[in-house]
């Protein structure tokens, strides 16, 4: 096994676990092990990929609620912002976004977590869920971010744990559906990728079951941690991962 082989298989162990235990951030947490080791083209297909295999696990692993009214604007939204997302990709200097959204996450997520109590936004209308949902359909087409947005748009809600969770996960299901077609329908998948895409298949599954049992002990205050702990070490990760980006360009 070559150094690039062993670099897929350790984020995608890493990712499962994390992606089972919250519900999100796979690209992320793998992204940050495989920025410095695996060819960004392939990276990109394989945070899809090991998203979209992690929560085709969860289905069978973790009871998650259809909450058609608030799910519907998320997904109305991330049916522009995937597609855009994907056209935009090889346009755009990702490098400088990663930077900037990275840095975002690096600065408002540990001042929520340290934060006594979280701001509350209220009740929220289809408009500001579908801008919510284009935008981690947006983040989905350049990576398989999905997660990000809408997770952090959520905790700000203050939701139950289960019905964000629920949420995210069938967001997420649905938006790296689309984005894993977007990818194989304009030639983003080729044959020599295969091989790579069975390794992050088959490092997942165990750590992706072994994060979703811990996850049903988790309380509501405890899961809320671990989100904004997850959304800081996202953004640490996207950040890194530009800052390689640049270096690189």
């Amino acid at each position: 096994m070559g150094a690039e082989t062993w670099f897929i298989a350790l984020g995608a162990m890493a990712a499962g676990f994390v992606q089972g235990l919250s519900g999100f951030a796979f690209g992320m947490v793998a992204m940050s092990i495989w920025v410095w080791g695996v060819d960004p083209r392939l990276a990109a297909v394989l945070a899809v990929f090991g998203g979209l295999t992690g929560q085709v696990i969860a289905t069978f692993t973790v009871p998650r609620r259809w909450n058609w009214p608030m799910l519907l604007p998320l997904l109305s939204g991330a049916a522009v912002g995937v597609p855009l997302g994907v056209w935009v990709l090889p346009l755009l200097d990702a490098g400088l976004f990663k930077l900037v959204f990275g840095a975002f996450l690096l600065v408002c997520c540990p001042l929520l977590l340290m934060a006594p109590r979280l701001p509350r936004i209220g009740s929220a209308g289809w408009p500001s869920d579908a801008l919510t949902g284009a935008a981690g359909g947006f983040m989905g087409g350049l990576g398989g971010f999905t997660g990000v947005v809408p997770t952090l748009w959520y905790t700000l809600r203050g939701l139950e744990k289960d019905v964000q969770r629920g949420l995210i996960q069938n967001f997420n299901l649905a938006a790296l559906s689309v984005t894993m077609a977007a990818y194989v329908a304009t030639g983003a998948v080729t044959a020599p990728m295969w091989p790579a895409l069975a390794i992050v298949a088959a490092s997942l599954l165990v750590p992706a079951l072994i994060g979703a049992r811990l996850y049903i002990g988790l309380s509501q205050q405890a899961f809320r941690q671990v989100v904004l702990v997850l959304l800081t070490l996202s953004g640490a990760a996207v950040f890194a991962s530009g800052v390689a980006a640049v270096v690189r360009g």
